[in-house]
């Protein structure tokens, strides 16, 4: 069987942790803070952890990264 073909976009936009959840950054911090709140933007620092149904999704992008 060949090699089944990782998604290129996929690969720059998730990461896998080791109990194979997926990790992704945060939404809504690329421009435009000026009128967020500094509640919103404490709370989006860093790393966000993907919802299930959303998770399976990406999963099915990334083969090789479980």
């Amino acid at each position: 069987m060949p090699k089944m073909k990782t998604k290129s976009g996929a690969k720059k936009r998730f990461k896998m942790t080791a109990t194979g959840k997926v990790k992704c950054g945060q939404a809504g911090k690329r421009h435009g803070m000026i009128k967020r709140t500094p509640k919103f933007i404490r709370e989006a620092r860093g790393m966000s952890v993907l919802s299930d149904q959303d998770a399976k999704i990406v999963k099915k992008y990334m083969p090789y990264d479980r």
